[in-house]
């Protein structure tokens, strides 16, 4: 098991790339907590977590309440005694075309996506550098934030902030041993795509190299290698999950 005995916390853990995350840790031996606004299948991470002796806990907790956040990962690190791992996942879109777009839907988009994301690492980190934890933070960015995407400048701009972030933390933190990586996913099949009819995903399909779009596992594993061993020496860095798209 790749991070046996290990804690990690994750936002947004309850659908989609985040069930697929807690999941994978679990069968790989890290107890987990995760924070975020639905419980999802509570019953199902029991049964993966008793299978490879691990643990997992919830707290029901809005990420773009600063207030609600801070307060939530306080009390994780306290019940955990601190984590070996974080994952910033909780991720919202509220797209429209810019000239269009109400304030509180760029301000919410960047709350969830960007702020959340630092006022957790603050958190996190904080506490990895006072019991000299060598640590891992993998934040769950896009392709997007890359490339950019019409009608989602609000969206693009948390997924780029969250590439910058990445980087300059993983400078400040890097002497301590801790390591900060992103992961940037292309089109992943979740419920969001489930939406889609066949034309459109065919359509998407057609700009993917590898001609398929991924699935939520396939991030999921990409974030667990940049926090297990494996890449012990790899920090400040981007990895694409899209199947080719952005070469």
């Amino acid at each position: 098991m790749l991070v046996q005995g290990r804690k990690v916390l994750i936002t947004g853990g309850s659908r989609g790339i985040g069930r697929a995350l807690v999941s994978e840790y679990l069968r790989e031996g890290a107890s987990v907590w995760y924070l975020g606004l639905r419980k999802g299948d509570f019953e199902e991470y029991q049964r993966i977590a008793q299978a490879s002796g691990a643990q997992v806990s919830f707290a029901e907790c809005d990420v773009a309440d600063a207030a609600a956040l801070t307060g939530a990962a306080k009390d994780a690190v306290k019940a955990a005694g601190g984590f070996d791992v974080l994952v910033n996942n909780a991720g919202i879109t509220r797209d429209g075309l810019s000239f269009r777009m109400a304030l509180k839907d760029w301000n919410d988009v960047l709350a969830t996506n960007l702020t959340a994301a630092f006022l957790l690492s603050q958190i996190v980190v904080q506490d990895m550098f006072m019991k000299k934890i060598a640590g891992a933070v993998v934040n769950i960015s896009s392709i997007v934030g890359v490339m950019g995407n019409g009608g989602q400048v609000n969206y693009a701009a948390s997924k780029a902030g969250l590439i910058g972030f990445t980087k300059s933390l993983a400078r400040e933190v890097a002497p301590r041993n801790i390591r900060v990586n992103a992961v940037a996913p292309g089109f992943i099949q979740t419920s969001m795509t489930d939406k889609l009819n066949e034309e459109q995903k065919a359509a998407l399909e057609k700009q993917i190299p590898m001609a398929r779009l991924g699935g939520p596992e396939d991030v999921a594993k990409a974030a667990l290698f940049l926090s297990c061993d494996l890449s012990s020496y790899i920090t400040g860095h981007v990895l694409h999950v899209t199947g080719g798209l952005g070469m």
